[in-house]
């Protein structure tokens, strides 16, 4: 049974805890100070994520993290940057207005989406309408305009989840394993070795695609936000890294929802089949590591998508390895 997702939301570091050279820089790429910051609700990062207004009037999107809150995330940020700057102007994705980066505080500054996440249990019309704009995305973004890492360069690592479980390199976690995965430890290896000769491909993907990485707009469209995993897949990769979570989060069957997806229609089954379970072995074996530094609640989270992951990868084995 799949357990439901905990809130994706970790702790934020809000505007007001910045140091005063932060906030300095920001009214300079604004052209004024802040007066107004509304912290957001939504995603992992430890550092600050907030809607803010100027003295001047201007309104934008704040996200800044230092090293010494997590070692990893300055550089997610940069990357972040990157992408978002090489994004072409018809991409659904907020506009990059600027960036403060001092080897240990780095800033990014967004233009401000009147917008709001999906409703969490996913309602039937809100994702169909992000459904149909994963599709949307995907065809626009092929090819690949921006330079991004392909999937087998970046993945590589990350999707070997099961044979690190297998060959006892995540040390004393598989006896937390379910017994069913811990008994099919090598099958699932075996069959997830080949996943990237199918997920390789020249589409750009988010690689993120969760209800707090979208926001709903007014007009009825989609905008996707934070871009710092995006790489070069096939074109139905989004979706599928997508679909556990939504199923996490109280929506429908990911193997119904993937079947029937325009983007699904020449992928082939049993690629499929080998990148989902090169997937629920990352979110599995992950979950079993310690909370990275300041995000003590990402382990919960991926604990969930990983058995969201197992339980549409056992239905497309019709149950039995």
């Amino acid at each position: 049974m799949t357990r439901p997702a905990p809130p994706a939301q970790g702790i934020r570091t809000p505007w007001e805890a910045l140091p005063a050279h932060l906030h300095d820089a920001v009214a300079r790429l604004l052209g004024s100070p802040v007066t107004h910051a509304v912290t957001q609700p939504g995603g992992f990062s430890p550092g600050t994520a907030a809607r803010v207004r100027t003295a001047t009037g201007t309104h934008a999107f704040v996200k800044a993290v230092s090293a010494e809150t997590n070692p990893h995330s300055p550089e997610l940020h940069r990357t972040e940057a990157r992408n978002a700057a090489a994004l072409p102007p018809s991409v659904p994705a907020p506009r990059l207005l600027g960036t403060y980066d001092d080897g240990t505080w780095v800033a990014l500054v967004f233009e401000e989406v009147a917008g709001r996440q999906p409703h969490i249990p996913w309602r039937e019309a809100e994702l169909e309408r992000v459904l149909d704009a994963v599709e949307e995305l995907a065809r626009s973004l092929t090819p690949s305009p921006v330079a991004a890492p392909a999937v087998t360069e970046s993945l590589a690592g990350a999707f070997a989840g099961w044979r690190r479980l297998l060959e006892g390199e995540a040390a004393d976690v598989t006896g937390r394993l379910d017994p069913w995965t811990a008994a099919h430890l090598p099958e699932l290896a075996e069959l997830s070795a080949p996943w990237a000769e199918f997920a390789a491909g020249d589409t750009l993907a988010h690689a993120d695609l969760r209800a707090d990485n979208m926001l709903l707009t007014d007009d009825g469209g989609v905008v996707f936000v934070d871009w710092p995993h995006a790489l070069r897949a096939a074109p139905w990769f989004d979706l599928l890294v997508m679909l556990p979570c939504v199923r996490a989060q109280g929506g429908p069957d990911p193997e119904e929802l993937f079947t029937r997806h325009p983007l699904a229609e020449d992928a082939d089954p049993s690629g499929v089949t080998a990148t989902l379970a090169g997937l629920a072995g990352y979110f599995v074996e992950h979950s079993l590591r310690p909370s990275p530094p300041g995000l003590p609640t990402v382990r919960a989270f991926q604990q969930a998508q990983g058995d969201a992951a197992l339980a549409w990868l056992r239905k497309r084995l019709k149950t039995a390895l």
